[in-house]
């Protein structure tokens, strides 16, 4: 498994997974999204809608809406509990992230075309000590990352259909976004897009 260390704490996965694996992950998405309806977020305070779509499977599920960001053991809709996380997910957590305890929640956020995602700090969950593991599926997207401060200069990588990224240690909190996709780089999504999971450990185990 090869990887490149893009700064420390942070390490991508060049085609973590091949295409069987890319569309086993996909078809597992698409029963999650049958039980857990893809949802729009909506910005605290402002109740502006993100451009992404986004469920998410797992004990727990992040949500964002007027009352603020947070997880949440519900999917905010259906008031169901969110699916179980499946086996494939869980096997890349345990061999990319290094970390002794299961993901809490696995956020499944889906791009259309035109979709992108400001630069943010993930810092809605206690257990900072854990990274945060990422898969993608679909088209390119130009994700950039910066440092700890929002003024820290950024750099970009493409992330392509079947990589992975990682960013844990001092990349744990850093700056990152999604700058734009690529439409058309990838035919895994018959409607074009691209679909991102994240895991995530979200309390301080015990």
């Amino acid at each position: 498994m090869s990887s490149i260390t893009l700064s420390p704490g942070l390490v991508y996965y060049p085609d973590y997974l091949d295409r069987p694996a890319q569309e086993r992950l996909l078809q597992s998405l698409r029963e999650i999204t049958k039980a857990a309806p893809l949802f729009t977020p909506r910005m605290p305070r402002t109740g502006k809608p993100f451009s992404v779509r986004m469920t998410g499977c797992g004990r727990l599920g992040w949500v964002s809406d007027k009352a603020g960001y947070r997880y949440q053991p519900t999917h905010p809709e259906t008031g169901a509990p969110w699916p179980a996380m499946p086996d494939q997910v869980l096997r890349a957590w345990e061999s990319l992230g290094a970390y002794p305890y299961p993901p809490d929640a696995c956020l499944v956020n889906f791009y259309e075309p035109a979709a992108r995602m400001g630069m943010h700090q993930d810092k809605d969950e206690e257990a900072f000590d854990a990274p945060v593991v990422s898969l993608s599926l679909g088209d390119t997207a130009l994700f950039r990352y910066g440092g700890l401060e929002r003024t820290d200069p950024t750099r970009s990588v493409r992330l392509r259909s079947g990589d992975a990224i990682v960013f844990g240690g001092p990349a744990r909190l850093i700056y990152h976004g999604v700058d734009r996709l690529m439409p058309g780089s990838s035919d895994l999504l018959p409607q074009g897009g691209r679909l991102n999971l994240t895991l995530r450990k979200v309390t301080t185990p015990l």
